[in-house]
C-alpha cells in the first residue's frame, strides 16, 4: 500500500514545531505540548524547535540560543521521550530552506497575500519583513520535507495547513507526485485565555508561564481580569477568565462544584483564583524538579537535539533527493572531503 507520494505506506507521521520566542505558557501547553507528548505513542512523531521562524522577532544571538534551550528543557521535562519522538532544532536541517525555495517557484503570490497571520502580526507591531511574509512557505517546507500526514495545530494555524496542501498539490501537479497532502488535527484545549481575556500569547504580555512558580506565579494568577460583581452577589462562570482557565485543569465534577459556588454568591473571584493557583501547582509541580535536573545537564539536552537533528536530516535529504529528481535539479552535492568525493576524485 502506498501514500500520495508513491512510497510504501508506513505508520502515521505527526509533525509540529514551537517557536523559541519566549518562555512557553499555558496556551502552548494546552494548545500544543500536551497533545504532542500524547501523540508520541500513536505514530511517528517529529517535533522541532522553530528557530528559523523565530528570527523574524528574536534577533539577539544569545536570546535565540537561550530560548531554544528553554523550549528543549520544557518538552523533555514534561515527558517528551527522545526514544519515541524525533526532537530537533529546525536549523539543524538546512534542506528545509532549499525546499521552501522550490515551493516558492510553484506557488502563486496571491496565496501568501491572503495569509491572515501575517496581517495580524503586522497590526500588532511586528516588523513587516520578507521573512514574516514568507512564513507560510517555510512552514509548508517544514511539514512536507518529512512527508508528514498529520499536523497538530491551533485554530489560528489551520489556514497555513490549507496553504501547505495547496503548495504540495501545485508541486505534484507540476512535477509528479512527491508529497502526501497533510491534514490538521485540532486539540480540544487549543483556545486558552490570557489574564486579560484575549488569546494567551507572549506578544500580548498576558501569559502564565508553564514553569513559573512561587510569588511570580501567584502574582500573575491574582492579576487575571474579572468583572466588578461584589463578593456577596451571584456570579456567572460562563465568560469568566478564571473559570475558563480552571476548566483546563479540572474534572467535570470539579467544574460543576466551582460553578455552583459562583452562582450561590458569597464567593469571590479571589477565592476562585486561589483554587486555580492550586490546580496549576498540582499539575506542573512534579515536572519542576525534573526541569531543574535537566538544566544542570546541558550536555544531555544537546545530545538529544543533535541525535534528533541527524534523524530528521536523513529524512529530509531523502525527500530533497526525490524533489531534485522530479524537478530536474540534479543530484545532491557531495560535501568536499567526504569518502564519496574522495573516490570520485
Amino acid at each position: 500500500m502506498a501514500d500520495g507520494s508513491g512510497r510504501k505506506k508506513g505508520p502515521v507521521r505527526f509533525l509540529s514545531g514551537v517557536q523559541p520566542s519566549g518562555r512557553l505558557h499555558l496556551g502552548n501547553y494546552f494548545g500544543a505540548l500536551r497533545q504532542h507528548i500524547a501523540l508520541q505513542d500513536e505514530g511517528e512523531a517529529f517535533y522541532f524547535i522553530a528557530n528559523y521562524h523565530a528570527m523574524t522577532t528574536v534577533q539577539e544571538r544569545d536570546a535565540l540560543e537561550g530560548q531554544t534551550l528553554d523550549v528543549a528543557l520544557d518538552y523533555l521535562a514534561l515527558g517528551l521521550d527522545p526514544a519515541k519522538a524525533v526532537f530537533f532544532r529546525q536549523s539543524d536541517v538546512p534542506e528545509v530552506a532549499e525546499l521552501a525555495w522550490v515551493l516558492s517557484a510553484v506557488t502563486a503570490k496571491g496565496l501568501l497575500d491572503r495569509a491572515t497571520s501575517y496581517k495580524d502580526k503586522v497590526q500588532r507591531g511586528i516588523a513587516a519583513s520578507v521573512g514574516l511574509y514568507y512564513y507560510p512557505m517555510l512552514m509548508a517546507a517544514d511539514i512536507l520535507i518529512y512527508r508528514s500526514h498529520i499536523v497538530p495545530v491551533g485554530e489560528d494555524q489551520i489556514q497555513h495547513i490549507e496553504m501547505t496542501r495547496d503548495m504540495a498539490q501545485s508541486f505534484n501537479n507540476t512535477y509528479g507526485v512527491v508529497f502526501p497532502l497533510p491534514k490538521p488535527r485540532l486539540d480540544a484545549g487549543a483556545k486558552v485565555p490570557g489574564i486579560d481575556g484575549q488569546k494567551m500569547s507572549k506578544s500580548y504580555n498576558n501569559a502564565i508561564e508553564i514553569f513559573q512558580e512561587g510569588k511570580p506565579l501567584r502574582k500573575r494568577v491574582m492579576s487575571i481580569v474579572t468583572d466588578s460583581t461584589p463578593l456577596e452577589e451571584p456570579k456567572h462562570p460562563e465568560g469568566c477568565n478564571v473559570f475558563s482557565l480552571y476548566k483546563l485543569f479540572s474534572t467535570e465534577a470539579e467544574q460543576e462544584e466551582l460553578a455552583e459556588k459562583y452562582r450561590a454568591g458569597g464567593f469571590g473571584y479571589g477565592d476562585a483564583k486561589i483554587m486555580l493557583l492550586e490546580k496549576i501547582n498540582e499539575t506542573f509541580g512534579p515536572y519542576r524538579e525534573e526541569r531543574r535536573r535537566l538544566e544542570g545537564d546541558p550536555g544531555y539536552v544537546e545530545s538529544v537535539l543533535a541525535e534528533g537533528g541527524a534523524r530528521a536530516r536523513a529524512e529530509a535529504q531523502a525527500t530533497i533527493k526525490s524533489v531534485r529528481e522530479a524537478a530536474g535539479l540534479g543530484k545532491m552535492p557531495v560535501p568536499a572531503g567526504s569518502p564519496v568525493s574522495a573516490r570520485q576524485g
